[in-house]
């Protein structure tokens, strides 16, 4: 069986895959969802100084701890760029990337000059408004694609603001995780913030598929989700 670890997006936790986890579990892997430095349980850590080699080092000490290897590493949004740091780190501990409608980046690239540029114009202006300069205040989850009211009162009370510099500060990567297989799974039903990234994938032959549901596929479609990852464990 395989180790999966599921890294969450911006604003999230590790609570965030609960509705995915218990399918994995029964098929019988060991599932890791950790929450990242400064975020949800974690927001206790929370300073100006939480980067994405922040994120990156949380979770390679998390496979190096467990001493976790053939992971199938998954990362939803922002966490793309987390996946794609850990696999240059530790490309050994790694046998598949999975980009979960998230960012695909390239060395030098920051996650804020990924987005479109209408979106990421609205990130500028709540982090200098409301985000004191160094918070990425929760974007409205209706805007996300989550529209059932159940789905809404669970995710609302539990989203903290992210840090901007995982935004701003761009990867650093040596090549060394190219070669890890990855797949992309892009969510449709919603704005398609991601549209780009599956194009990337694809371009680079990865495998892409779609599911018809909001950005927050393992809350508004989990069976689904968790379909499509029991096939990149096998």
């Amino acid at each position: 069986m395989s180790t999966v670890v599921l890294l969450h997006g911006a604003w999230h936790g590790g609570w965030a895959w609960q509705r995915v986890v218990p399918g994995l579990r029964a098929a019988g892997h060991d599932v890791h969802t950790p929450t990242l430095t400064g975020l949800s349980d974690r927001a206790h850590l929370l300073t100006p100084q939480v980067g994405l080699s922040t994120h990156v080092q949380d979770v390679v000490a998390l496979l190096e701890a467990h001493d976790a290897r053939d992971v199938v590493l998954v990362g939803h949004s922002y966490a793309g760029q987390v996946v794609t740091g850990v696999a240059d780190r530790v490309p050994d501990r790694v046998a598949r990337r999975v980009y979960l409608d998230a960012f695909v980046g390239d060395d030098g690239d920051a996650a804020i000059d990924l987005l479109p540029p209408t979106v990421a114009g609205h990130y500028r202006e709540s982090v200098a408004g409301p985000g004191f300069g160094w918070l990425v205040p929760v974007r409205p989850l209706e805007r996300l694609g989550v529209t059932e009211q159940a789905d809404l009162g669970w995710l609302t009370p539990r989203l903290t603001p992210h840090p901007w510099l995982t935004y701003t500060e761009p990867l650093r990567l040596t090549g060394k995780g190219d070669d890890v297989p990855a797949t992309f799974v892009e969510c449709t039903d919603w704005m398609r913030v991601f549209r780009e990234h599956a194009g990337r994938a694809a371009g680079r032959g990865w495998p892409v598929h779609g599911i018809a549901t909001g950005h927050e596929a393992m809350v508004t479609a989990p069976g689904e989700l968790t379909a499509l990852l029991l096939e990149e464990t096998r």
